[in-house]
């Protein structure tokens, strides 16, 4: 096996905005390659058919998915991000948040000096936190 990376399925189009986004918040980050549907299809011409985006160093692939789904993203798989100072937590909270949904409001929950955790715009689910 040579390694475990992350899968993320968007519906609608979103994957090449969200690998954006997500790489415009987090420092050192990047999209690595993108590999588009045609007019053959079988997804909408241009869509992402697979693409692979770094964040720190860990890499995620992910596809616009031609098949419409019953399922989407669930809070139970999220990304866990370690922050080094508090205006980089309460930065990317704030970001996120828009159009995103509280989980765990920004707070000291009393194992670590801050945390929150919180479903962002494209539904994934994100925590951030601030060790002590």
């Amino acid at each position: 096996m040579e390694k475990v990376t992350p899968f993320l399925m968007f519906q609608g189009g979103k994957a090449e905005d969200a690998m954006n986004y997500y790489t415009s918040l987090i420092d050192d980050s990047e999209i690595k390659s993108i590999i588009r549907y045609g007019a053959e299809g079988p997804g909408e011409e241009g869509t992402v058919m697979q693409a692979v985006f770094s964040l720190k160093e860990q890499e995620f692939m992910c596809i616009d998915s031609h098949v419409n789904h019953e399922f989407t993203f669930t809070p139970s798989f999220s990304i866990f991000l370690t922050c080094d100072i508090e205006e980089e937590i309460d930065n990317l909270y704030n970001k996120m948040m828009e159009n995103g949904t509280a989980l765990m409001p920004i707070d000291n929950y009393g194992f670590s000096k801050k945390f929150g955790w919180l479903n962002d715009q494209f539904g994934i689910s994100w925590q951030l936190n601030l060790p002590e």
